[in-house]
This record gives C-alpha cells, structure tokens and sequence, in this order.
C-alpha cells in the first residue's frame, strides 16, 4: 500500500527522509506503568497514565527529551529554512486588517492586526472608510515586548469613552480586565481578576452611565475547592473605583457547572442579558435584567434557541431552532420578552441562519448552504432581498450601522478579508478602506466543490483548491483538513499559508463534515454523543474519493486538523492507518475516556458524551483514538503539536498519544511530539510563534512527501 508508483518517486523520499533519520535521535524509554480502570463492567488498561501530571519531574523530563529529538529532526531538514523565508515573505508583507468592530459613541473601535507587530491591537477610528484615522487606544506589543500578552476580547462603554480590555500571557487566556480611557489610552486603576478563562471564556457588559460594567467571574481562592475553581461562572458588577471585593453578586448560583456565560446590554442600557451554554455541546439558556432590577429567566434548553441581538427600540430578537433545524427568528417584545408570546420573522428552509444583525428597520440575516456563506436584507412587509456577496464565500462580522447600513466582512479562499458597507436605500454594497492586501497571489487557482458520499450514503461536500491545469494522475501532494464538531461551521477562509503548499504542486481540500453547522441542527446532531463516529466516517470518504477521482494517492496524501480537528485526526490515522502518508496533529484530544476528568473536558460532556452512562462510554471506547493504537501496525509520520499552557485541551492528551504510538508503530516513520513553552491552545499566539509553527508543520510534510 506504501509503495510508491514511480522508482523516481521513491528515491527522492527516501533519500531526503535519510538526511533528517540521520539527526533524529532515538526515542525516548517511555516505561510502561499499568493502571486499570473499571467503566460499564469493562476493564480497561493504561499504560501511560504517570505522563499526565505536568509537573512531575519524570514528565518534564520526558516531554523535553521528545522535544530534542522533535528538533533534531526540524532542524536538520534541507527545505526547512527556505520555507521559513517564504513564510515570513507572506505573513510580514501581509497589509493591515482589522478586525472584531465595535460601534459605540459615533466611533468605530477595532482590532488592528499588523505585521511584523506580534500581537493585535486596539484602535479608535472616525470611520471605516479612514483608516488612517486609526489611534492605538490599548497596545499589548508595548505592554509586553516580549509578544506573549494578548487581547482576550473587548467592549466599550455605551458612550464609548472607556473601553474594558481582557488581558492574558502565554496562550493561557486566564484574563483579568482593565479599564482604559478612549480618548487618551491611559489605564484607570481597576482591574478584575480572573474574568476570562480557557473553555468558558468571558464577558463584560457596561451600565448605562458608564459607571461599571458586570463581568463573569470565576471563583476565587478559598472560595471553592481547587478542583472547581475554573467552574461556576457567575455574574458579578463592578463599579469603577471601588475594590473589587466589594463587587456586587448579581445572577448565576442556577446556572449550570460548566456554565460558559455571554453578556450583552441593549444600546440605551436598559436591559442587560445573559447567555448561558451548557458546556460545548449547544444548549442554551437566556437571562435578562430588566428595569424592576431583578434577573429574570426567559428561555429554557427546550426552547433550543442560542444567538441573540437586542433591537434598537429594545426588542429582543432571537435565533431558535425549535421545530425548525434550519432555524427560525423570533421577535421578543418587552416588558414580558415572553417567548411564548414571541413573533416568528424569519424560518429557514433550504439554508441554515448562521446569524444575524437588526440594524434600523431591517434585519439582515446570513445564511449558509454547506459551507459558503448567503447574505439577505428583510425589511417587513417586502420580499426578502438577496445581497450581491462573492460565490463560495464567507460573511463574517456584521456590524449595524446608522441609517439602517449594514458593515459586514467578507473573504474567501483566495481573496483577503475586506469590510463592506450595504445601504438599503439603494441596494449598492461598497467596499470600505478596511481591506487587506497579501503578497499570496491565489490567481493561478482555482476553488471546486465536489462531494463525497459517506459510509451510511450521507453526501459530504469538499472544497478543493488547486492550480489551474493540474493533472488528475494520482501524483498530486494533497492536504486534507476538516474539523466536524461543536456546530462549527468550516467556512471558506483566506490563509497566506496555502500559498505555500499550493506553489509546491499541492493541492489542498477542506471538508464539511457532519458535527458541524453548515446544514442545520441535524448536522450537528449527527456528529455528537453516540454519532461521533459519523464524523470520522465522513472524512474518511472525503479522502477515499480524492484518490478515486485521481487527484492523489495514500502516498501522497496528508492530514492536518487542529482540537476537535485533532481528534479527527487521532480517529483518522488510527481506523484507517493505510490510507495516509503523513498527519500533523495540533493540540488534539485522543484519549476520550480520561478527557472528562480534567477542568477543561468537563465542558465537553455536552458535546461527546460521559463514560458514566453506558451508551456514551460505548461509543467513546468505540473510536477514542489512545485506545485503538495497535501493535505492529504500519502507521503514517505523526507530528503531534501541544503548548504546555493550554487550558482548552490538556497536553497529556498528545503526550500519551505520543507513547503509545512510538511504541506500536512499526514503520520506519517517525512519531514525534512538539510542546511548546509559552503557548497554549493557539489563541493568542504571537506572529513569530505561528510561523514558526508552520515552519515546522510544512518541512515535516514536504520532507515526508518528498516535495521540492
């Protein structure tokens, strides 16, 4: 199965591979320590349960031995430093973007990404189509040269003259908030620790004078046992100048454990709501402050709805999919916001609603049929108007302007992000001064949607990007990527770091798995709890049918997938070890029965399921990839990739997987493990850290494939 068609083909992998077998030190003794556990009467054996503890001696010291031997490999690779190069050439000549607009008080705060700076930043502009308007408000790249402190998120006050900033170090996203002037930039002297958190995130919304702002607290020291203090998130307000000990309970003793809290005040301040998640797997509840000062419960998980935006006369408008898969669009009225009682504006049937904005008298919704993106303007009474958006697409960020104006970003697979203004009054979208330029130029590509049929005849699409005139010979180096999970939707994103595999002959596909949104709650559905293994099944057929329709072949073709995606990379390379030349593996689960045992599976229950109740445990044991390595198999190169501060997926997930597969394996491949030291999940991450990192990802695999 590994033997590849061409003698030529063979002599070049095999020579290249040589020069970084030659530096590549051994592995390291990983010594087997049984530990049995007992789940639904089944005994189940661990060998690599003492690599959990991070800050056990005998775990650094192994976890830095594989390092080494990780780098001794990189680095010793012929092509790794063109493509550093390259990659610097792409990322550092990149323009301007900004993202993550907020409008409040007639001005337009955004996050401005600009290279070679290591870290966004937040500015103040007069409009979109200024850009030089731009006045840097809070900078982390001056806060800590270093690069390694990031903005978690932020929100101005109602009149947007201060701003409150989430601030975190490392990649850990354990954010404590700091309250800035707007117009100066100068830092008043509050700051609210531990807002913001991995998994279940964080939130400020402002009162209406600008006096404070609740925020979603987690529990401090001595407040709950160590092992609950990343849990039970509740909602807390702050007023400026006061300590924060003093800050005021105000709603959350009900919410769940693995609550995951949004806040939002309508624009008058008003009303305040709360957006409650059940852990990761999209159940949602919904409170509200209303004038008489008391929260007030106004939806309930069988409600099933999740977005919600306030109107600017204060209705509530809400996203449910309740009877109705696709989605439909309620109208809240107050003072009841009684969801009985609600109005339906919109009911999807042929696409999903992926969200939405009121902005005046129009609502304008997005759409998604697969994985692109449809944008439609609805205005009572009249037809509902499409809007010109470019085909396979994505909008992202809508942005309600006055006048009824829609600002909105749109970017595809070969076009950089650019914002866009729609007028109602004319039907006419126009692009804003707030696009960005690349030095990647994806003319010479094309962009194909082809479908795959999976297992149980599900019909699976794909996007395919390819050079124009590339011969469909089974020859091509072909990357495969999906993620199928969460309800997350893998829209058509542009990313400088295809170029690079795209000039090198390759061909890369993104794939719409089930697990995801991008039809509707059933396709959610069909991908979570005991229908996980849909997903893998999925991305299976993806790549059975790129080599039956000759665009590769398993010698050429690699894997890469990231969290979610990591774990349908574990699933992927160990059903179907034969069908892959190489993976690469970032920040992955794979062993999904101890997951749940650690802070941050704990929210992931909702999403793949207990090993409490059988029929959970059943079908994790079924696909958890930790558990279905074999002995003497031939498995593909594996560069697993971890940051030893990650709070979303712990690392011992990829030391394990790491162990297990070093010691099974019996092709000549190499397994190897990449922790990084001052990253976590990959948000936040600095500039230099993320071409590094794919510095990495790109010579292993141009060096498994023999690419030139």
């Amino acid at each position: 199965m590994r033997v590849l068609h061409q003698f030529i083909a063979v002599f070049l992998a095999a020579s290249i591979f040589s020069v970084a077998a030659d530096n590549l030190p051994p592995v390291p003794q990983t010594p087997k320590k049984p530990v049995t556990d007992d789940y639904q009467g089944v005994q189940v054996v661990d060998d690599y349960r003492w690599l959990e503890p991070p800050a056990d001696p005998d775990v650094r010291k192994w976890s830095d031995q594989q390092n080494a031997r990780t780098r001794a490999y990189l680095d010793h690779l012929p092509n790794r430093a063109e493509i550093v190069e390259r990659l610097n050439q792409l990322n550092s000549s990149s323009s301007i973007r900004f993202s993550a607009l907020i409008s409040r008080g007639g001005m337009l705060f955004a996050l401005k990404t600009q290279p070679p700076k290591r870290q966004a930043y937040l500015v103040a502009l007069a409009s979109p189509d200024d850009p030089d308007s731009a006045r840097t408000v809070v900078d982390p790249n001056a806060l800590d040269p270093s690069g390694t402190t990031t903005i978690d998120f932020y929100v101005p006050s109602l009149d947007g003259k201060l701003l409150a900033v989430s601030l975190s170090k490392g990649g850990s996203e354990d954010g404590a908030v700091s309250v800035f002037d707007a117009a100066t930039g100068k830092q008043l002297g509050d700051s609210v620790p531990r807002v913001n958190g991995a998994t279940a995130g964080g939130s400020v919304a402002w009162n209406r004078d600008s006096t404070g702002f609740w925020y979603t607290r987690y529990p401090r020291e001595g407040e709950r046992p160590a092992a609950d203090l990343n849990f039970y998130q509740q909602v807390y307000f702050h007023r400026l100048g006061t300590p924060t000990a003093q800050d005021e309970y105000a709603v959350g003793k009900q919410f769940p454990r693995i609550a995951e809290v949004f806040l939002r005040s309508s624009d008058d301040g008003k009303y305040v709501l709360a957006r409650v998640a059940n852990g990761d797997g999209g159940e949602f509840l919904h409170f509200m402050l209303l004038p008489d000062g008391q929260w007030h419960q106004i939806t309930r998980f069988s409600d099933h709805t999740s977005e919600a935006n306030f109107g600017a006369d204060g209705t509530l408008y809400l996203l449910t999919r309740k009877d109705a898969p696709m989605g439909k669009i309620l109208a809240l009225t107050p003072p009841a916001f009684s969801v009985a009682n609600a109005k339906t504006i919109v009911t999807a049937t042929l696409s999903s609603i992926d969200g939405f904005v009121k902005a005046g008298s129009h609502l304008f919704v997005r759409y998604m049929a697969g994985g692109p993106s449809k944008l439609f303007d609805i205005e009572s009474g009249k037809p509902d108007k499409p809007i010109d958006v470019p085909t396979i697409s994505s909008v992202g960020q809508m942005v309600a302007l006055g006048g009824n104006q829609l600002l909105f970003e749109n970017q595809s697979f070969v076009e950089p992000p650019a914002w866009f203004r729609y007028d109602p009054a004319n039907g006419q979208m126009k692009k804003t001064a707030l696009f960005q330029t690349t030095p990647a130029d994806f003319s010479d590509v094309e962009v194909l949607r082809q479908m795959a049929s999976s297992k149980d005849g599900t019909r699976v699409p794909m996007t395919i990007l390819r050079r124009k005139g590339t011969k469909l010979d089974g020859k091509n180096p072909t990357l495969l990527t999906a993620y199928g999970g969460y309800g997350i939707n893998q829209a058509p994103t542009f990313s400088v770091r295809r170029r690079l595999w795209l000039e090198h002959g390759g061909v890369w596909v993104v794939a719409n798995l089930r697990g995801g949104g991008e039809f509707g709650d059933t396709w959610h559905e069909q991908g979570r709890l005991t229908k996980k293994q849909n997903v893998f099944d999925d991305f299976i057929a993806c790549a059975e049918t790129l080599i039956k329709t000759k665009y590769t072949s398993p010698d050429k073709l690699v894997i890469e997938g990231g969290s979610n995606g990591g774990l349908l990379m574990g699933a992927a390379l160990t059903q179907r070890p034969e069908l892959f030349h190489a993976v690469a593996s970032h920040v992955g689960i794979y062993d999904m029965l101890r997951v749940e045992t650690f802070p941050n599976g704990v929210f992931n229950v909702t999403e793949f399921g207990t090993v409490k109740e059988k029929d959970q445990f059943q079908a994790l044991y079924a696909y958890s990839p930790y558990h279905h390595v074999k002995d003497g198999t031939d498995y593909p190169a594996v560069l697993f990739l971890t940051g030893a501060n990650d709070g979303r997926v712990d690392p011992m997930n990829s030391r394990k997987m790491t162990a297990r597969l070093q010691a099974a394996t019996k092709s000549d491949r190499p397994i190897l493990l990449r922790t990084s030291a001052d990253s976590g999940h990959g948000i936040g991450a600095a500039l230099n850290q993320r071409i590094e990192q794919d510095a990495d990802v790109f010579s292993f695999l141009f060096d498994q494939l023999g690419m030139k």
